[in-house]
């Protein structure tokens, strides 16, 4: 039996950690673009195109988070917003995911080693 690729994602709106318990290097980070000074930038303009514009950012952020997990068996994305949730849905739109595993979790602000220590405990509770 082959060793499955697992991945969990802690992430928000803005920042998401991939934490690859497997990978020699340690976790990477995918930011979103769409930050406050692309906000106040977009609301000058219209309140309208702001929202657009955030929609169409969060979208481009979830594309990248998914090209990621495109690469493994089973993913937990776990965090203390709703983005967690948002990017699962986007996901099961897209029949390329549909062998992949995704598991949601709720979870606070934690620091690396939590988040590190949250992912280990998780896998190794589901064999």
């Amino acid at each position: 039996m082959k060793t499955q690729k697992r991945l969990g994602i802690w992430m928000d709106h803005s920042t998401a950690n991939l934490l690859d318990l497997n990978a020699k290097k340690d976790s990477r980070s995918i930011v979103s673009k769409f930050n406050e000074s692309t906000k106040e930038e977009a609301l000058k303009r219209s309140e309208s195109l702001m929202h657009n514009k955030r929609q169409q950012m969060q979208e481009e952020y979830y594309k990248e988070i998914a090209d990621v997990i495109l690469k493994y068996d089973h993913v937990l994305l776990f965090g203390p917003t709703n983005a967690k949730t948002e990017l699962h849905n986007f996901l099961n739109k897209d029949s390329h995911f549909k062998d992949v595993k995704i598991d949601v979790a709720s979870a606070d602000k934690m620091t690396e080693n939590e988040k590190n220590a949250f992912v280990k405990k998780y896998f190794e509770n589901i064999h």
